[in-house]
C-alpha cells in the first residue's frame, strides 16, 4: 500500500513538472512572438530623396513610421543623429526604409566636375534606355565601347572604342531633378540589383570625327553602349551583318 501510495505521489509530481514545463515553454514562445511582432520606430521615405541629397537637407522628406521588429532590416535606422554629413548615395523612393547602406560620404560620390576632358576633346550627349547603358550602372569616369546599327542594311558595329564617359543623368523621377548618377557600389556592400527606371543621358568626351558618328546615330539609327575598360582586347573593325549572327 504504502508502495503505492508512493508511486502515485512520483507520478503526480511527475506529471505536475510536466506542466510546469510546457507551460514555461508555451510562455516563452508567446514572449518571443511578441518580440519580433513588437513596433519599432524607423525611418521611411515620404517622397522622393536625388541621389546626392544631404542628410539635413531630407529631413522634410522622411516620416518615423511604426513596423513589426521582424519586418525592420538589421541596419535600418531610427534617426539621423549618427548620420551628419552624409548624403544620399542613391535616388531613394517612397515607402522604403532608410537604411545606413543608402548614405555615404560626400567625396565617395562622383560628380560631373570630377572628370575632366582631355584637351583637344568635345563633349558631346545622346539619350538611351537603361538596357542600352549596362543596365543604367555605367558612371563617370568609366570608359565605354559605342556600338552604331545601321538599320537600314542590318548592320552592327563597335564603331568607337574606349571613350571617356563624363556625365550619366537619369530623367527626373517624382518631385526630383535629373543629376549625376553616383557610383552604385559606393557606400554599399555590393551593386545595386533593383531594375532601373527611365532614360539615361549619357555625355562622352570624343573628338570632332567621332562626335559626328554619335550624332548621326542618335538622329537616323541606334547606339548601344558597352563597359569598355582601357585594357579590353581589340581584335580589329568587325561589322555584324545579319549573315554572320550564328557563325
Amino acid at each position: 500500500m504504502k508502495s503505492r501510495l508512493l508511486a502515485g505521489s512520483a507520478a503526480a509530481l511527475v506529471a505536475l513538472v510536466g506542466v510546469i514545463l510546457v507551460f514555461t515553454y508555451a510562455q516563452g514562445a508567446d514572449q518571443r512572438a511578441v518580440q519580433s511582432l513588437a513596433p519599432v520606430d524607423v525611418l521611411v521615405v515620404k517622397t522622393a530623396i536625388p541621389a546626392g541629397t544631404s542628410v539635413d537637407a531630407m529631413k522634410d522628406s522622411l516620416n518615423t513610421v511604426q513596423r513589426p521588429g521582424s519586418a525592420v532590416p538589421p541596419t535600418a535606422l531610427h534617426t539621423l543623429g549618427d548620420s551628419t554629413g552624409k548624403v544620399a548615395a542613391v535616388d531613394l523612393v517612397p515607402g522604403e526604409t532608410l537604411v545606413s547602406e543608402r548614405l555615404v560620404a560626400p567625396d565617395a560620390l562622383k560628380t560631373p566636375g570630377d572628370v575632366k576632358v582631355p584637351a583637344g576633346l568635345q563633349e558631346v550627349s545622346f539619350q538611351l534606355e537603361p538596357q542600352r547603358v549596362v543596365g543604367g550602372l555605367l558612371v563617370p569616369g568609366d570608359h565605354v565601347g559605342i556600338f552604331i546599327s545601321v538599320t537600314d542594311n542590318k548592320t552592327t558595329a563597335l564603331a568607337i572604342h574606349k571613350v571617356l564617359l563624363t556625365m550619366v543623368q537619369r530623367a527626373p523621377q517624382a518631385g526630383a531633378s535629373a543629376q549625376a548618377t553616383p557610383n552604385p557600389t559606393s557606400g554599399a556592400g555590393s551593386k545595386d540589383t533593383s531594375l532601373p527606371t527611365g532614360s539615361l543621358m549619357l555625355t562622352v568626351a570624343v573628338n570632332d570625327v567621332d562626335a559626328s558618328k554619335i550624332v548621326f546615330a542618335a538622329e537616323f539609327d541606334k547606339i548601344w553602349l558597352s563597359k569598355e575598360p582601357l585594357d579590353a582586347k581589340d581584335s580589329g573593325p568587325n561589322v555584324m551583318q545579319q549573315s554572320g549572327v550564328y557563325k
